[in-house]
């Protein structure tokens, strides 16, 4: 056994992660905000489900393009389960209707649920400056998320049947969720690559 040359080195610290690429960034907002027009614009038109592939076919873009495709795969998941308790609780309220995509009527329309899948994609992206900024997730929730949703309506894909209790409900399911989703993104980040060391 050959001895050990000195002076040992000592380990290594842990890599700083390489952060996406601007090209990326545009990538992924463009492909998102095409996504989500396509979504809504199918359900106010009675076809969720064409709404609904376009949205899958984001996801799926931005899986293959991911440094690390499985970890990105399970943020969608975990996104889309959280949306799928979000949007089960905004319709349990009664305060929303939907023109379509809502199989059964106590659970939200699946292009709905799609939809916070597809916002995962730009959690480590475009998003990824809410990192470490949980706070501030939470007061963008509040503001943002209902005036997509608004947005939503304006469009066609949803209707206002309470506005002001809807909004207040929105807001806050938004201020929770946004922070949570900000958290795993962190855990399950595949887009960033750690990197190689050098010699």
């Amino acid at each position: 056994m050959m001895a050990p040359s000195w002076p040992l080195r000592p380990p290594a610290a842990p890599l700083a992660a390489a952060r996406p690429t601007r090209a990326m960034q545009l990538a992924n907002f463009a492909v998102s905000q095409l996504a989500w027009w396509a979504a809504v614009l199918g359900a106010a038109r009675h076809h969720p489900l064409a709404g609904t592939l376009c949205v899958v076919a984001a996801i799926g873009w931005h899986l293959a393009v991911s440094a690390r495709p499985a970890r990105e795969a399970w943020l969608v998941l975990l996104a889309s389960l959280v949306g799928l308790g979000v949007e089960t609780w905004v319709v349990f309220q009664g305060n929303v209707a939907y023109p379509s995509g809502q199989p059964f009527a106590q659970l939200p329309p699946y292009w709905m649920v799609a939809l916070w899948g597809l916002l995962a994609i730009a959690l480590n992206v475009t998003m990824r400056w809410l990192r470490g900024r949980l706070w501030l997730a939470a007061g963008l929730g509040a503001v943002v998320g209902p005036m997509a949703f608004s947005a939503g309506v304006r469009l066609g894909g949803a209707q206002f049947l309470h506005p002001t209790a809807a909004l207040a409900t929105l807001a806050i399911v938004w201020a929770l969720a946004l922070p949570l989703l900000v958290r795993l993104s962190a855990q399950f980040d595949g887009v960033s690559e750690p990197q190689v060391p050098h010699a």
